[in-house]
């Protein structure tokens, strides 16, 4: 790798490691196994890892590789469940793993702090903001609550959130998910820790807002000169922040480089596979399907709060709509007015010219059976306690009637349809993986034998790999079964991959809309541009030049 290619931050990197200086942490032959009944199984085998003060290292692979398992263990944590079964974990020298668990505890949140990936979930909706940040630096750090909350303020603004001074007056719900995620950025930040572990902090943000969370984590770690694990499952998202990249799976190192010089020549096959989704691209299909859903000027509040502004769409019979926009535009609203789970202010919905009675439970059952629902979260969709058999089952009775053995047949039917075994029928959701059970919300889905699917960020949580599983999956069904879709996301890659006209919505209503590569290629709106400008690219130096065109355009309307 060329020096003179190489960012300022990668050649420090190179150089400490080459000067043979100290790593901060190494684990040697780490492996980490279940602890539960029956035989283990090894979740981490045998890692060997090594970072340097102020070095930023990034974790990548697709789902149950080990990402998360080996940034806890980086904290001397392990999950209930798991243990650890072999290895050391050094952290400035100290085996993290033979010390007494209260000399552990006393360096997390101090020296080595964790971002989790949902902010919203790692809040105490009861507790204000700031004495959830100060917390750790007053009981653990030994702080006063003055400087504490002083601290917290600094970092607030050097974060860039809204009215420093006052924001951690706020409780967690009066904040956006980006907000609320730069302040577990600053409760991490507030000791100063020498390693701060970032386990997948963008990836349920919008790419506005994911831009600046990295803009956020960039800064921050190169002011306080901190170590960093930046866990994700997105290439393009470590590029923006890794000195080193390690590429994992099944619990083992795949391939290890720094960041260049992997993007240049990447060496194993998997790796290259990380770039899955964004490659593939759907033909868009003739316009020449009669209008399956029609939406007509459709309102629609919150109590007195406006959330949907004169919204009008199409989807044609065997298309796909992709509606796009930041957290908040509307999207998901638009989705529950469709389904009848939210009653409209004002407007109409029509499926194959015919109107839709405005609430669910004013809809026939065949009006419900032709539109149905598939959620973002399959964890919070699916019943825990119900198996497989059980979920896929119920629509099949109450739509179909089908019993017994015709009933087992088309079960089969619909486990084969979405890629999935069907001896994992009589398994809870628990014991699938995230991608298996986001297949079982479609099998459910597809039981009701739906004209339209609306997919409201189906593929959002899960990695690059499976995504592009998943959006093949739904292609192929599309073309089986002749399924319309509205397809909601803010991932630009992904509508690439299954659209063929583009909706873009902000603030309630829409801004533009048109085919796929028009809105794509020509955007006529500003907004949309700036959508499209944040989509990160597998270039290191994507997000370098992008603030600096932002810096750019800010001064040039300053100096106006």
């Amino acid at each position: 790798m060329n020096a003179e290619i190489a960012s300022l931050a990668e050649v420090t990197s190179r150089l400490r490691v080459e000067a043979g200086s100290t790593p901060l942490l190494v684990m040697n032959g780490l492996v980490i196994e279940t602890s539960g009944p029956g035989k283990a199984q090894r979740i981490v085998d045998g890692i060997d890892l090594r970072l340097h003060a102020g070095e930023v290292l990034g974790l990548i692979g697709e789902s149950g590789a080990g990402k998360s398992t080996i940034g806890l263990a980086a904290l001397g944590y392990v999950r209930p469940g798991c243990r650890f079964a072999g290895g050391s974990v050094l952290f400035d020298g100290q085996d993290l793993l033979a010390l007494p668990p209260e000399r552990c505890r006393a360096l997390r949140g101090t020296r080595i702090a964790y971002v989790a990936q949902s902010a919203t979930a790692s809040f105490n909706p009861a507790h204000r903001l700031i004495n959830q940040v100060v917390e750790t630096a007053t009981r653990q750090a030994g702080m006063g609550r003055r400087q504490a909350e002083h601290d917290a303020r600094e970092l607030f603004a050097r974060l860039a959130l809204p009215d420093p001074d006052h924001i951690g007056e706020r409780f967690p719900h009066e904040l956006s998910g980006g907000q609320l995620q730069r302040v577990m950025i600053a409760m991490a930040m507030i000791c100063r820790p020498d390693l701060i572990v970032f386990d997948e902090p963008t990836t349920a943000l919008d790419v506005t807002t994911q831009v600046e969370i990295l803009a956020c984590v960039r800064n921050i770690v190169e002011a306080f000169g901190t170590a960093a694990i930046y866990i994700t499952h997105d290439l393009a998202v470590v590029t923006q922040l890794a000195d080193r990249i390690v590429v994992l799976r099944h619990g083992r190192i795949v391939e290890e480089a720094a960041t260049r010089a992997m993007l240049a020549a990447p060496r194993e096959t998997y790796t290259r596979s990380l770039w899955a989704v964004r490659q593939i691209r759907k033909t868009p299909e003739p316009d020449h399907g009669a209008p399956l859903l029609e939406l007509d000027g459709i309102s629609a509040s919150y109590g007195s709060v406006q959330v949907l502004r004169d919204v009008s769409l199409t989807v044609r019979k065997g298309g796909t709509v992709a509606l796009v926009g930041e957290s908040g535009s509307g999207k998901s609203t638009l989705a529950r007015v469709v389904a009848g789970l939210l009653p409209p202010a004002a407007g109409g919905v029509r499926l194959q010219g015919n109107g839709l009675p405005r609430r669910l439970q004013d809809r026939s059952r065949d009006q419900l059976r032709r539109v149905q629902l598939i959620h973002q979260s399959p964890d919070a969709a699916l019943n825990p306690r119900q198996s497989i058999r059980e979920a896929i089952g119920r629509p099949l009775q109450l739509y179909s009637g089908l019993k017994g053995a015709a009933r087992e047949a088309r079960l089969r039917e619909l486990m084969a349809l979405v890629e999935l075994k069907p001896d994992l029928l009589d398994r809870l959701p628990n014991a699938l993986s995230g991608g298996q059970k986001q297949r079982v919300c479609i099998a459910r889905a597809l039981a009701a034998g739906p004209e339209l699917l609306i997919c409201d960020e189906v593929t959002s949580a899960l990695d690059q790999v499976v995504q592009a599983g998943i959006l093949a999956m739904l292609q192929r069904l599309q073309k089986e079964l002749g399924l319309s879709c509205l397809f909601i996301t803010h991932d630009i890659a992904t509508v690439r991959a299954i659209a063929d006209e583009v909706v873009v919505m902000r603030q309630g209503a829409v801004v533009e809309s048109g085919p796929r590569d028009a809105v794509l290629e020509t955007p006529s709106y500003d907004y949309t541009r700036l959508l499209l400008s944040c989509v990160p690219d597998v270039d290191p130096d994507w997000l370098t030049r992008l603030l600096q065109q932002r810096t750019a355009a800010k001064d040039i309307n300053d100096a106006g």
